[in-house]
């Protein structure tokens, strides 16, 4: 049973994206559905900082479709992409400043029945299953339920929160380019944990 202690505070979300971005790695996400809690660790992000970042959804202002990203961190921002699936992202900075940590994709801890459903309509069946249940944004939020009903959470409530997990040291951390995007390709903002299989795609 989670207690308020456990949450990440407020506080923990106050860096630049591109700074907290690795920390988040090895951190736990839970999302409350129903009676059940389904959690995974996270093992792949990427950050997106301002105006500055072309790539970033907050380049050009804040916009309606937008705003949310404008929003203190530990704030929950969802988007709907290509018509076809949901990313979430973890706000960062302080209010206005328009920064978000994409979170790509987590290793399924519990509630694995219940995202392997929402993914694909029965139960996985291998490693392979496994591995594929929340190997990228849209996955991992289709496994958790996640849509933009959930945009606006703030993560230090009962809903959509992160606790501690654990402590991925530097030299288990891989840095690379971001993928996916067509604009500022070049910032080393993508971060993954080493040699993890529950990642979209190796650095």
């Amino acid at each position: 049973m989670k207690t308020s202690s456990d949450i990440l505070p407020k506080r923990f979300y106050s860096k630049k994206a591109s700074e907290l971005a690795p920390k988040l790695l090895g951190k736990i996400i839970h999302r409350k559905l129903g009676k059940a809690v389904l959690s995974g660790m996270i093992t792949e992000v990427e950050a997106y900082e301002g105006d500055n970042d072309s790539a970033s959804h907050a380049c050009g202002g804040m916009k309606n479709k937008n705003s949310t990203m404008f929003a203190v961190g530990g704030t929950f921002y969802v988007y709907f992409t290509y018509g076809n699936h949901h990313c979430c992202n973890i706000v960062t900075g302080k209010e206005s400043e328009g920064q978000a940590v994409l979170i790509r994709s987590v290793q399924p801890l519990s509630g694995i029945d219940i995202m392997s459903m929402n993914r694909f309509q029965r139960s996985c069946e291998n490693q392979k299953d496994m591995i594929n249940l929340t190997n990228g944004p849209g996955k991992l939020c289709k496994a958790f339920a996640i849509t933009r009903n959930e945009n606006g959470l703030d993560l230090t409530e009962d809903t959509i929160w992160i606790t501690q997990g654990k402590k991925i040291p530097a030299k288990n951390i891989a840095i690379s380019k971001r993928i996916g995007i067509s604009k500022s390709i070049d910032f080393p903002w993508r971060f993954t944990i080493a040699d993890n299989p529950f990642v979209s795609r190796k650095p």
